[in-house]
């Protein structure tokens, strides 16, 4: 091979390589610009806030006057504060409670309305409506139903016996049941549908193998439905948890956090606090608490579930 031979192969090598270069400048600078309206977007509306929340969180701010820097004072106060302990049992509670309930009636109707029968899709279609509606309505809604006067789930529950005086909404002991059920109504068909998906792809050869060989119903259930659900019930468990923490709208309509703040949550007090009270650093500052506590949460049922996941 000649010394002209093996130069013009490195020219055309270098011509090549400049051409494979130029066409993927031009393809990363597609995709960048058509990602830009919604890197803008993001950056507008969700970073450039996140940003500023944690610098108010940081100062003493009313929207009257300038912020004022007062460093880890809003943090150390937040500490020994009862209202946000309050709040934070109350999202606690609400949370442990829910989340578990709601996951396990998902499964539930899932794996019943999975079946052949007799007005399946009405069914499915009823439990998950509410889910379509906003929150602010059923709350609305709800809140006549539970109402100690007109309200029709008192009226007949009354018929059978049970009475109770200062009604559903203004019993501390009963606000927060209310609301639980009215959270768990609202959300389950959602999650059910997405166990549905899941139940659906599960090969159907499996069951047929498992029955052949014996397997009842709980054994097929134990052994082949739950296990392959472990991904669809990371997501649900993950996503069913973060929505628990982070309830408000239903709290806000029916019972305003009361009574005596039963019922009042982490961001129902961020809501009091900064927007009523006007005490934006330290709402500030609750926020950032909810946010560690949401990410801490969802890495550690991350972590649990992603040594269970499945491929199948």
């Amino acid at each position: 091979m000649t010394q002209t031979t093996i130069t013009t192969q490195k020219v055309a090598e270098s011509r090549r390589r400049r051409r494979v270069n130029v066409a993927r400048v031009r393809r990363e600078r597609t995709a960048w610009l058509f990602m830009a309206p919604s890197i803008l977007i993001i950056g507008a509306f969700m970073i450039w806030p996140l940003l500023q929340s944690a610098y108010l969180s940081f100062t003493q701010y009313n929207r009257i006057q300038p912020a004022k820097w007062v460093g880890w004072r809003n943090y150390v106060e937040l500490v020994g504060d009862e209202q946000v302990w309050n709040a934070l049992g109350n999202t606690a509670v609400y949370a442990v409670v829910v989340t578990p309930v709601t996951v396990f009636l998902a499964l539930l109707f899932a794996i019943f309305l999975n079946r052949p029968m007799v007005g399946r899709d009405f069914i499915r279609t009823a439990i998950f409506m509410p889910f379509i509606v906003s929150m602010a309505i059923i709350s609305f809604a709800w809140s006549f139903l539970l109402d100690a006067n007109i309200g029709l789930v008192t009226y007949w529950l009354g018929k059978v016996g049970f009475v109770t005086e200062q009604g559903w909404l203004t019993d501390p002991q009963l606000a927060m049941p209310a609301v639980m059920v009215v959270g768990v109504w609202k959300s389950v068909g959602f999650y059910m549908v997405m166990y549905l998906a899941g139940l659906q792809s599960i090969p159907t050869e499996i069951y047929e193998a498992a029955t052949v060989d014996g397997a009842g119903p709980w054994n097929r259930f134990r052994h082949i439905t739950w296990p392959l659900l472990a991904n669809q019930t990371m997501l649900v468990s993950i996503m069913a948890a973060i929505a628990t923490i982070q309830v408000f709208d239903q709290i806000y309509v029916m019972t305003r956090g009361g009574p005596f703040f039963s019922t009042e949550t982490l961001v129902m007090l961020i809501y009091r606090v900064g927007f009523q009270d006007l005490q934006l650093g330290y709402g500030s500052a609750v926020s950032w608490v909810l946010m560690i506590l949401v990410f801490a949460l969802s890495m550690l049922q991350f972590g649990y579930f992603r040594k269970r996941a499945v491929t199948y």
